[in-house]
């Protein structure tokens, strides 16, 4: 059995998000691998509370290395740039510690696994003589910054900033290329970021999105009959999820079967104001911030999900949209476009707004006028979420590890 060294900041069982993400890979991973996992200490109670009552949990041993409550702070307001000093102090703080396991443990693989951001891989590289892995990394290049119409302009001045210092960042931080340079393999998060490693660094990356899908069970029932083409939007009221575009699709669908469900939190009075000037306020309804049982239900009921998000890293939200056998509409881009096929859904490319709403207003009357099409994707969600499961990426991954080792 491979012993594999982990570095993952945020890990914790029960949650979503960055520490959703690694705790799924490590209880996936450790059915094949021993695994040596330094994280921060936050979510330590968690941890050591559901650990024994892992099968695999003998295969997981836990460091921690916590970091204040100020900073853990700042970790969670996303966009506090003084986080950053303080992650990498902790990331070398967790270097000296991975070494000092290193003298002490057999390892054969390094595993930088989260956070996914490139700006930071961590120091486990400078241990030279374990082959070290990165990723699932997301480098997307930029925000589009033809979908900032809507956006404030303090947001559309922080994206353009943040598309610049991207850039810069990914042609010379010195680290991030020693990382890059260093590593047995680089794995990329979306096709996205497989661009920006074939472009800024000239490697070739595996794409292995860095969230699975949970298989499920749940019966397809037939909604052929149905009067209503019930059509489900989540999300925060956000200029990056583009809430308006999708009630601009759904008007000029001038299609009075196609409901709107919208579900998310956030100031929903300018999208509602949007909806009544475009005279389809009869046909959105909002249910505001609902627990994630219900969710579940709405999904179950829904007979597509319209996911106009134009920048994201893989989105929990669409795999569970497979889970619970809906199609998928959704942009792209970002890991919704590597997740969704033609077999589960539609895909449109990233243009301009105005193109965006024909072409998603056409792909919403295509399918509330094709049931079979739409039972068709139904179906066909059953074999994607196998695909895209925890469990077979722990698989890939492990065939990474084994690839490696062996070379």
């Amino acid at each position: 059995m491979l012993s594999i060294l982990i570095n993952a900041y945020a890990c914790s069982p029960n949650m979503g998000s960055e520490p959703g993400m690694a705790w799924n890979w490590c209880v996936n991973l450790a059915n094949h691998c021993e695994l040596h996992i330094i994280t921060e200490g936050e979510f330590r109670d968690k941890i050591e509370a559901v650990l024994p009552d892992l099968p695999q949990g003998k295969n997981m041993h836990f460091y921690y290395n916590p970091v204040s409550e100020e900073i853990r702070k700042m970790c969670w307001n996303q966009g506090d740039w003084r986080f950053y000093k303080y992650y990498r102090e902790w990331q070398w703080k967790t270097y000296e510690m991975a070494k000092d396991i290193c003298r002490h443990t057999h390892i054969d693989i390094l595993h930088q696994l989260n956070m996914i951001g490139f700006r930071e891989p961590g120091y486990l590289w400078k241990i030279t003589d374990i082959p070290f892995v990165w990723g699932p990394v997301d480098a997307k290049e930029t925000f589009p910054v033809a979908y900032l119409e809507g956006a404030g302009l303090k947001a559309k001045m922080f994206i353009r900033l943040k598309n610049f210092l991207t850039g810069i960042q990914l042609r010379y931080a010195k680290r991030v290329h020693q990382a890059a340079k260093r590593a047995s393999v680089i794995i990329s998060a979306s096709s996205n970021s497989q661009q920006s490693f074939k472009k800024y660094f000239q490697i070739d990356s595996p794409l292995l999105n860095e969230t699975g899908c949970y298989v499920q069970n749940h019966p397809i029932t037939n909604k052929a009959q149905k009067e209503t083409f019930d059509v489900l939007w989540v999300g925060k009221m956000d200029f990056r999820k583009q809430l308006g575009l999708a009630i601009q699709s759904v008007a000029k669908a001038a299609n009075p079967s196609i409901i709107l469900h919208i579900v998310g939190g956030g100031n929903n009075e300018p999208y509602q104001t949007l909806a009544k000037e475009l005279n389809i306020e009869k046909q959105c309804k909002w249910h505001g911030t609902v627990t994630h049982d219900e969710v579940q239900r709405i999904m179950q009921e829904s007979d597509l999900f319209l996911f106009t998000s134009v920048a994201e890293g893989t989105p929990h939200v669409v795999l569970e949209a497979i889970g619970n056998n809906l199609p998928i509409l959704c942009f792209n881009t970002c890991g919704q476009g590597d997740s969704v096929n033609e077999k589960v859904g539609h895909k449109i490319e990233l243009s301009t707004p105005q193109q965006s709403i024909n072409d998603f207003a056409a792909a919403l009357n295509r399918f509330e006028k094709n049931r079979n099409l739409l039972k068709e994707c139904s179906l066909n969600c059953k074999a994607r979420q196998q695909e895209l499961s925890w469990e077979n990426k722990a698989k890939q991954m492990v065939e990474l590890y084994n690839k490696i080792r062996n070379k």
